[in-house]
């Protein structure tokens, strides 16, 4: 495993015993009231699905032997366009200020341009604005904010008596149903990607 030194920080392919502390790391970065959307999609798996899927763009760096940050991505073929997707990106409180984001970006961007991404996606809570001006600053443009809606279940007049109706059922039958698998963040932006590669295809084929 190849390490990269950068003047104090390290950026290094992420192993399996840096799973946990970037799992920690990230619950706390993007809490509930701060980062609502990134709390709800952030869980182990992301970063257990991710080491074992695209373990080459799962990236930690370090500062005197402390994990200081991290970036997971991935990429995506569609059509004849090869993207790079940066999902997430995390800076340890203790080491902001040490350009530790720039060097984790672009190494990813560099390892994704090497395996032939020729364009790069990301997304964010649009909450977070500290996130927002760094990408911005990295290059990054063409800012689309999804719509995400919400409903509290249990508050429902008629989902609430369902899951009522569910939990009785369960507990008749000494079981408690097993939490489905849950859609990864990369399936939120299929389809975008999809109609990008076709206006981008048809941009070229026009030229």
């Amino acid at each position: 495993m190849s390490v990269e030194q950068t003047n104090t920080v390290y950026v290094r392919e992420l192993g399996i015993d840096d799973i946990a502390p970037v799992f920690h790391l990230g619950e706390e970065l993007f809490t509930s009231d701060l980062y609502p959307y990134l709390y709800r999609t952030w869980d182990e798996w992301e970063v257990i699905g991710l080491y074992n899927t695209d373990p080459e763009y799962c990236l930690v760096a370090e500062i005197d032997e402390q994990l200081a940050g991290f970036v997971l991505g991935t990429i995506i073929t569609k059509a004849s366009w090869i993207y790079g997707y940066i999902l997430w990106l995390g800076v340890s409180p203790k080491f902001q200020r040490r350009r530790v984001a720039d060097k984790l970006v672009d190494r990813i961007i560099a390892r994704m341009i090497e395996d032939g991404a020729r364009f790069m996606l990301v997304d964010t809570d649009p909450a977070n604005t500290p996130a927002v001006k760094f990408f911005k600053r990295k290059g990054f443009g063409d800012v689309r904010e999804h719509i995400v809606l919400s409903m509290n279940l249990g508050k429902h007049e008629f989902y609430s008596k369902l899951i009522e109706y569910e939990h009785q059922k369960a507990e008749r039958a000494g079981y408690r149903r097993m939490r489905p698998v849950r859609t990864r963040k990369t399936d939120a932006i299929t389809a975008e990607v999809s109609m990008s590669a076709t206006a981008d295809e048809s941009s070229k084929n026009n030229e």
